[in-house]
């Protein structure tokens, strides 16, 4: 865990475009389960977590905040969706993927009783 701690410490969001409590998941990048240990310590950091992804992605934010639901740790606040125009320059034209964006909410003191 404390890895997990060490790299979001060191990670470097830019601009004020990002939120500190956003993830953009991917789902060839990291293992599954270091998204679902990133969200629990955004989670004790900022009581919330928005969890992002795109195209394929979307089934990885899925699993991951079932797992945090399941695990008693976060509730649903809000879930959007919407799609965004992606450059293919293969095609030579723009396509559409499907965006989906989570935000979970946790109580600070369900992390206190955490084994």
């Amino acid at each position: 865990m404390e890895e997990i701690t060490d790299g979001v410490n060191a990670m470097n969001l830019g601009g004020d475009s990002h939120k500190k409590n956003r993830i953009q998941v991917s789902n060839t990048k990291k293992p599954l389960f270091f998204y679902v240990n990133l969200a629990k310590r955004y989670m004790q950091q900022h009581n919330e977590v928005e969890l992002s992804a795109l195209g394929m992605a979307i089934a990885t934010v899925v699993t991951i905040a079932e797992i945090l639901k399941n695990n008693g740790l976060a509730v649903e606040k809000k879930i959007m969706t919407s799609t965004v125009d992606i450059k293919d320059d293969s095609r030579g034209r723009p396509i559409q993927k499907a965006k989906v964006k989570y935000l979970r909410y946790c109580d600070p003191e369900e992390f206190d009783n955490l084994p």
